[in-house]
This record gives structure tokens, sequence and C-alpha cells, in this order.
């Protein structure tokens, strides 16, 4: 597109457009050298900032878009993976910082799933992998190229937490209990021998979890910040696996709280979550309290504090678009082209549903009356939430006359534990129960044009899209499932094995042991009730929901002569590529223009 085309194109083209940067991840013996993310090319890759001299570089430059990278503690090298046009399998690269070759980072080990990493600075590295056969392994790499060591091994998923200050002390999550949505820690040493275990699940009787935030930045010193849900949310506590105390943090803050360290270990940057907002506190240990850490309203999507005591954190909100700021009132880092347009600011509807208050969040166009065609896009996860931050497809919907309604239903992260463990067994059917009753207040509210809803979503949205349609196919006019599970006993047979093992704990089983939760959770029990046109988007790579599963749905569809339309495009569970972005966003707004009428896209 030339720059004419792009000061002519649409607003909601520009929004996909307009250059974005990620927070700025620092070396923590370096912090002048950052790495960070941008679609600056047009496409999602690393970038390696000399914050002392100002010079940016683009570290990767792949078809499909690079994400996944880290810095050495020294800030010598960046590490990035590379799979294959998105299937999330690979292998880890190593660049230097300044420019150079790529070389295999563990040239000893094959590809894999990753599983997280923590890198030593003596040059050693902790790699966590999953594959099929395997299940998870950790290895260690004492140095760079040599041969690595396994020092961890279970069927079940886990990963690699973090890495001490000194290299002496390694933090895994594991869920060998065989509960995947509530994770237990072990400390090991680098031989692989056992320091201590932290497990609130009581061996899976019990649904308490825990994760690790970070062993404190400081040498000699042993504390791990983890976070637990003992009081019903997520909260930190400081757990020393040495000398075996745990010391809870009066931190009373309503919804999710997380931290990380201050470089000095000295205090704690706490970031908290509660109704689809966020911001920032600052605690010191032994404190009564924490202070507040001025940010505005909206959500701050990452924090970090910088060596000199100031905050970075990127920030937008549903009308602004993103931003990484200091608390030293400074603009951190700012891509240069053009802004993106903003959007218009959501407004909270709270529902009476099955179980509990359910909380919405609703944008509506700028002008006109309701009733409105309405979208209700569904976020995935399941163990996730929307919130009051920039997204440039609902703004692109709102730009064509649609209101837009986003659910937080029961499985979203950042309402308490009851509420994200609820949709346990039948799986699906609960978060439509939820969305149903946000959909019924929408109507009689006079927000939604009952002839007019759309159901639409990507991942688990996907999924919930096309299992309304067939469980509630009365009640939407269209839907738009992208990157879908379809048909979810073959889902689980070709997914990655870390997912498999979220299934079997979200349906208590395998296939094969509960098939009945699989036939009652699967759109394909319900494809032959289907009534709405559908329109289904899916990453031929896609290691999530991968395409078998949405081809075999897509043949009951096409065999019955339902309306619907297939889009499938080269990359895996979504795109990084920006006009890849926009061409689905089109097809999707053409779909819908065309089946519900409201005229043509604007600039198709």
């Amino acid at each position: 597109m030339t720059t004419t085309d792009a000061a002519d194109a649409p607003d909601w083209e520009k929004r996909f457009r307009a250059p974005r940067v990620s927070l700025p991840d620092w070396a923590e013996d370096a912090p002048d050298r950052s790495l960070f993310v941008s679609n600056a090319t047009g496409t999602y890759e690393l970038y390696a900032w000399d914050r002392a001299s100002g010079r940016q570089r683009q570290v990767t430059d792949r078809p499909n878009g690079t994400t996944d990278g880290v810095l050495t503690p020294d800030g010598e090298a960046v590490w990035w993976f590379s799979d294959t046009d998105g299937d999330e399998f690979g292998v880890w690269m190593r660049q230097p910082f300044g420019g150079g070759e790529d070389e295999p980072a563990a040239p000893g080990l094959a590809p894999s799933y990753p599983a997280g990493l923590a890198i030593g600075r003596d040059g050693s590295a902790v790699i966590g992998r999953s594959t099929d056969e395997d299940g998870t392994t950790v290895h260690l790499v004492r140095a760079p190229g040599a041969e690595p060591v396994e020092i961890y091994r279970h069927r079940e998923s886990a990963g690699v937490g973090d890495l001490s200050h000194d290299g002496t002390l390694i933090a895994l999550e594991h869920t060998e209990h065989g509960d995947a949505m509530h994770s237990a820690l072990r400390v090991v040493r680098p031989d692989g021998s056992t320091v201590a275990e932290l497990d609130d699940t009581e061996g899976g009787t019990k649904e308490l979890g825990l994760s690790v935030l970070g062993f404190a930045p400081v040498a000699g010193d042993t504390r791990l910040l983890v976070g637990h849900q003992r009081r019903g949310r997520w909260e930190p506590m400081i757990w020393d696996p040495v000398a075996g105390t745990e010391t809870p943090l009066p931190i009373d803050l309503p919804g999710d709280v997380g931290a990380e360290w201050y470089p000095d270990g000295s205090a704690l940057l706490v970031e908290h979550e509660f109704e689809a907002r966020s911001e920032l506190w600052r605690y010191e240990p032994g404190a009564a309290a924490p202070v507040r850490v001025e940010t505005p309203a909206g959500t701050v999507s990452g924090a970090t504090a910088r060596p000199d005591g100031t905050v970075e954190y990127l920030w937008s909100s549903a009308a602004q678009p993103p931003v990484v700021r200091s608390t030293s009132g400074a603009v951190v880092l700012d891509p240069p082209g053009a802004k993106a347009p903003p959007s218009v600011a959501v407004e909270d509807a709270w529902v009476e549903g099955p179980g509990g208050r359910i909380h919405a969040l609703v944008q509506k166009p700028a002008t006109g009356e309701g009733p409105f065609p309405t979208i209700f896009e569904i976020h995935g996860g399941p163990t996730w939430h929307d919130s009051d931050a920039f997204a440039s497809g609902p703004a692109a919907w709102v730009d064509h006359g649609f209101a837009v309604v986003r659910v937080n239903y029961r499985g979203s992260t950042g309402y308490g534990r009851a509420w994200t463990d609820a949709l346990k067994h039948r799986v699906g059917l609960i978060e439509l129960e939820d969305i149903a009753a946000v959909r019924e207040w929408s109507v009689k509210s006079g927000l939604a044009d009952p002839e007019r809803l759309v159901l639409a979503g990507g991942s688990w949205g996907g999924y919930l899209t096309l299992l309304g349609l067939g469980t509630q196919p009365g009640a939407w006019a269209l839907g738009l499932a992208a990157v879908p599970v379809a048909d979810y006993v073959t889902a689980y047979h070709d997914e990655m094995e870390a997912l498999k093992a979220m299934d079997r704990t979200l349906l208590g089983g395998t296939p094969e042991e509960v098939p009945e939760r699989f036939e009652a959770s699967s759109p394909l029990t319900y494809v032959d009730a289907v009534r709405a046109p559908v329109y289904i988007s899916a990453g031929v790579n896609d290691p999530r929901c991968p395409i078998r599963q949405v081809e075999n749905y897509v043949d009951r569809l096409a065999a019955r002569g339902a309306v619907h339309e297939v889009y499938r495009y080269d990359a895996g569970h979504g795109s990084l590529v920006v006009e890849e972005r926009i061409k689905q966003v089109r097809l999707e707004l053409e779909f819908a223009l065309k089946h519900l009428g409201g005229g043509a896209v604007q600039g198709a």
C-alpha cells in the first residue's frame, strides 16, 4: 500500500497499521539494552534497542513474524524462538545484541513446543520443552553450545519459572497431580535434586494454584515471589524454599494481584486487576500497606521497575491507543509514523446470571440511537478476560454501526478463583448461559436489535461461537468463528500436549474416559441444528485448534447445504502480519453486512 493509499484508508484499517511497540524488556546487568516487539515493517518482529546511543535494529525477519524473545542478563545476546509458519514447534536461536548471524542456542535439543526459559549470568540456560512423545522435559545447558542435561521429566504439563540470581536454584511449575489449571511449585538445584516443594492442591484434591513470579534479584537471596489463591483470588507472597518460610503480604486489594521485584529487591511492583481495569502499586516488605503508583484509568498491559526506581508501563483504554509511559512523565518509546485513530469508550454492564453477576463491556456507535446491530465478541482463553483496553477489531465494528458487547463469562480471570474455576465438566455450556443472560439484557435494554445479533470470537471464543450457534440456534442471526475448536474429540487428539492436559482437567478425563462430556461440549454434536450463516477462519498450521477438526465441522455444514464460508490461511493460531489481520476483519465485515444488511465495508 502506498503512502497516499494509507492516508486515505478508513480509520479501522489505520488502527491496525499504526506502528505499535510492546513494553521493552531490559537486560538485568545491562539495563541500557532492551528488547521489544513492533509491527513497524507490517509484521510483528523483535527489535533491539540500545538506550544509551538510541540505536534500534530489527533482530528477526520472518514471513509470519516473531514475538518470543529474551535478552541474556549481560545484554550481549538475544534468544528468540524459531518455529515454522506459526506452528509453535521449534528451537531457540541466539543472535548477538549488536547484530550478526543466528545460531542454535541449544543445538543438542530437538524441536519442541516451548515450556519456559531462564538464562543465567554464567551463560547457562534452563530450557523447558514439551512434545507429544515425552510430555514435559527440562534441560540445563551450562554454556552456549554445550550438551544439554535433562533435569526433569513428566508426562503432565510443567514449565520453567525462574532461575535464582546466582544460578543455584531453579523454580518449576508442574501439574504432576493431574490438574492443569492449578500448578504446584518445585525448586531444584542444577543437578535436578529437589530443594523444596510447595503444593496447594493437596495432591489434586484441592483446587488452589500457585505461580512463579520471580526470585529476588540479589546475589545470595533465596526468596521467591509466588502467586497463590489461598484467599479466593490471585495474590503474591514471599516463599524462601531454603529457609522454609512463607511470608504473606498485606496487599488487601479487590480482584487479582500480581507483582514483580524492583531491581534492588527492596520493594515489589504490584499489578492490580479489578473489574476490567488495572493499576499499579509499590509495596515494601514489612510495610502496612502498598502505595499507589499513579497511572491513567484504563488497562496496564505490562509494567517494569527500572534501576533508578521509575516505572515503565504499557497503557491503553478502549478509546485511546497504547503507549509506553514512565512515571517520570515521559513517553518511553514512541514509534514513528501515523498514530492510531481513537475509538469510543466502553460502558460497564452488570447482569444477573445463573452463576452470579456477569460483567460485560459495551461500546456503541458515536452517532445514532439503538437498537443497534450488535456483535457479541467473545474472548478466548477461556481463563482470560476482556478489559478496558484498546482493540482494533471491536473498534472496526463500531465504525460500521455495530454495538459491541464483550462478556467476562464464568471461566474469566479477574473476578476471583470461584468464577474462573466454575466451568469444569459442563465446558462451553456454562459460558453460554452467561452470554445468553447478557444477550437477553442487551435486547431488553434497547441496545441490541434482536434480529441482528452476531456471535463471534477467536480461539475459545470461536469455540463458544460454534457451540452457541448449535445449542442456541434461534438466538443468533450470524456467527463468526476464528481458529475455533469445532470437533472436540478430534481437536483433543491433534492438539499440543499441554492443551490435552488442560482438556482432561476441564472435562475430567480423555474422550475415551468421559465420552458423554466431550459429546455434550462439542460443536460438532449440534452442527445439524445450526440455522444462522456461519463464517469460519482457520490457520492451517494451528497446533491449538488444529485444521483437521475444523474441516470435519465444515464438511458437515456443506453436506446439508448450510450457509457458510471458510477462509484458510498459511499461519498458526492467528497471524502476526498486519495486512493479513486487516484482510480477515474485512472478510468478516463483508460476510456480516451481506447477510444482515447495512451497506458496504469502509475502504473495501
